[in-house]
């Protein structure tokens, strides 16, 4: 599998400046494996319960199809300036040091959505942001930065309310982790 940002070029920079998901590759497999787990079921109460029919057998191909689409995590990377949401048919590149809005709904919505000056649109799950901080601060650095140019006119508040949210479960994380909680 590639990753969702090519490798920059060699340069004066480190070459570790592309931050990607960490837990995308894990997630890809338990998307594939619920998925393969359902046809496999599926196939096997068909053989046992009657004879399978190839119309049968294309349905359940095509629901546990229909379960790895909606299962399968979108990857996310992060360069500097730069953020990249592939899915699964659409790729959505957000200039994070252009941002001209930020977005994080109050209620269920568990995305950040991002627009920047040229129009650009790309949404990320607050659960990849909470296990990647380094991608965290990297978007709200870009963030930052817009609002210093000007480019950051719509959603400071919710760019403030998530930046402490996020900030507070990574440090009841290490917390947890490191047993003091």
């Amino acid at each position: 599998m590639q990753p969702p940002l090519p490798a920059p070029p060699p340069g004066p920079g480190p070459v570790d400046d592309v931050l990607h998901d960490a837990d995308w590759a894990g997630e890809a497999r338990s998307a594939l494996a619920c998925a393969g787990s359902l046809l496999g079921v599926s196939l096997g109460i068909d053989a046992c319960a009657r004879e399978p029919t190839l119309l049968g057998t294309v349905g359940w191909i095509a629901l546990a199809t229909l379960l790895l689409v909606v299962l399968l995590p979108a990857r996310v990377g992060a360069a500097p300036d730069l953020l990249v949401v592939r899915g699964l048919w659409l790729t959505r590149t957000v200039r994070i040091d252009r941002l001209t809005s930020v977005s994080w709904p109050e209620g269920t919505s568990r995305r950040l959505v991002l627009r920047d000056d040229e129009g650009s649109r790309a949404e990320v799950d607050l659960r990849v942001l909470l296990a990647n901080p380094a991608l965290w601060l990297r978007i709200e650095a870009g963030a930052h930065a817009s609002r210093r140019r000007g480019f950051l006119t719509r959603g400071t508040a919710d760019l403030a309310r998530l930046s402490v949210h996020v900030h507070a479960e990574t440090t009841r994380s290490v917390l947890k982790v490191s047993g003091l909680e």
